[in-house]
């Protein structure tokens, strides 16, 4: 990666009059402001179709795209909907957050009206579209299937037939729920259309896209339905140990996130297909991929199905460089980043140089005052990506007023922070000026917000994911200055 800098801010947080951001005019518009500000990357988080708690890091298909980011207005203006199928819904009242309870509630009765006027039209366009996709027609028979037993996670559908793949079921539902299956189908085949011609014009600017791909899937996902061989599962397909972290800086108890864990020995018999057709497919939404929890496939927390908390796991051995070489030997045109966070061992530090795959830098676990640290941008090699803060911790301003007294100090000290630039200007020049190749910044902090401005706080299980960015709020003069900071420090 040359040296470069960008902008994390996810999809869902774009403006728009409809409730959560998309892929329409606002999307647009933010390439725009990228561009203007000088910036090479955005950096967006996993865009899958999210399920309960609504993280995108839980996902009902690691190959699908959300249908909430699908744009009504492009919608309309293709003749799917009409106006008035929009003016009546009640989205929420609050642009600065989204309600996803909402959202859940109203958006798939108006893409409902959109199939009804579109598929006929886009029938073989869809088909196409399947033929060229996998995965597509598992994930929409799970969805269907899964909306037909009132989107109970299909570990707890009713009938046992369907639940474990039997041929005659699959047959079956397949036909007593074609419509459906249709829907969901061309539900993928609009988030594509339009995602793909944002992309198209993203790339015109000379911007490439950044995007998360999560270490695991969810357990209530078609991933693990269709395919279940590549998981650690037990009698009826239930997990025998599930996903989570040690306990760690976020949390006392750890973290636990409760996905299944993968069969590394299986995929390994099958030269890791299953991660080659997952990294394909991430390659068809993204440009650079960051890979969520690289550590986890040096070793991995293991947790007992059934446990609490993350407190009792174990750790258990990943497959390493078996893996990661595979990966980057069958990808050699994808960018990919490390996202080396939590527990450093000789052994991932190792599997991290070996790969040769840059790792990342946060600034704010930088100044601990009490030990040196390897995130103080002075022992930085080039071959790294260097963030102030991620998704995961507070913004700038919160880390400013929560971190301790002295790890505050020492920053100020160290990057001659003063109340003339401004905290949140000056540990972003304190990136921008870091040898590191890239440096990206979350936009609340290029904002300058506190709290309210925090789009996830690790183990809370409420409340998360809904930062939004107001329509005003990305000014030409945000951009000046941002393209400013970039030009001296060698970022254009």
């Amino acid at each position: 990666m040359d040296r470069s800098s960008g902008i994390l801010l996810h999809i869902s947080s774009l403006p728009s009059p409809y409730g959560i951001g998309t892929l329409g005019r606002e999307a647009y518009a933010f390439a725009d402001f990228l561009h203007a500000a000088g910036q090479k990357y955005w950096q967006l988080l996993p865009l899958g179709p999210t399920s309960y708690g609504d993280s995108p890091y839980q996902s009902f298909s690691t190959f699908a795209g959300n249908p909430y980011f699908i744009d009504l207005d492009l919608l309309a203006e293709d003749g799917l909907l009409a106006r008035s199928d929009l003016e009546s819904v009640d989205w929420g009242g609050n642009p600065r957050y989204v309600d996803y309870g909402r959202i859940y509630a109203a958006r798939f009765d108006v893409l409902k009206a959109a199939y009804r006027r579109g598929y006929p039209r886009d029938r073989a366009a869809v088909e196409a579209f399947c033929r060229d996709h996998s995965w597509l027609p598992d994930y929409a028979l799970y969805m269907a299937v899964k909306q037909h037993f009132g989107m109970k996670s299909w570990l707890h559908w009713p009938d046992e037939d369907i639940r474990l793949r039997r041929p005659a079921a699959l047959e079956r539902y397949g036909r007593e729920l074609a419509e459906d299956v249709e829907f969901f189908a061309y539900l993928q085949y609009l988030f594509f259309k339009q995602w793909d011609a944002l992309r198209e014009y993203i790339h015109s600017l000379g911007i490439k896209i950044i995007g998360d791909l999560p270490i695991y899937v969810a357990r209530d996902s078609a991933d693990v339905w269709a395919e279940p061989e590549f998981f650690q599962l037990g009698e009826d397909n239930v997990p025998t140990e599930v996903s989570g972290v040690p306990p760690d800086y976020f949390s006392a108890d750890g973290q636990l996130w409760g996905n299944p864990l993968y069969d590394y020995d299986r995929m390994k018999r099958d030269g890791y297909g299953w991660w080659i057709r997952r990294m394909e497919g991430a390659g068809c939404l993204f440009d650079v991929i960051r890979i969520d929890h690289f550590r986890g496939l040096e070793s991995y927390w293991a947790v007992p199905y059934g446990a609490k908390t993350a407190k009792d796991g174990r750790w258990r051995k990943g497959p390493g460089m078996d893996l990661v070489g595979a990966l980057t030997n069958w990808f050699p045109h994808l960018e990919i980043i490390a996202e080396d966070l939590g527990y450093m061992t000789p052994e991932v530090k190792k599997l991290l140089a070996d790969s040769g795959l840059p790792g990342m830098k946060v600034l704010e676990f930088a100044f601990d005052a009490r030990e040196p640290s390897n995130y103080l941008p002075h022992t930085y090699g080039r071959h790294c990506v260097c963030y102030v803060g991620t998704h995961d911790n507070e913004t700038v301003l919160e880390w400013r007023d929560q971190a301790a007294r002295s790890d505050v100090s020492m920053a100020r000290r160290y990057l001659g922070l003063n109340d003339a630039e401004g905290f949140h200007w000056g540990m972003i020049r304190g990136g921008m000026s870091s040898v590191a190749d890239t440096f990206i910044v979350q936009m609340q902090d290029c904002l300058g917000l506190g709290p309210e401005g925090r789009m996830n706080t690790p183990g809370k299980p409420e409340g998360n994911w809904r930062w939004r960015l107001l329509p005003w709020e990305a000014t030409p003069a945000l951009a000046k200055k941002l393209r400013e900071y970039a030009r001296i420090y060698g970022r254009i």
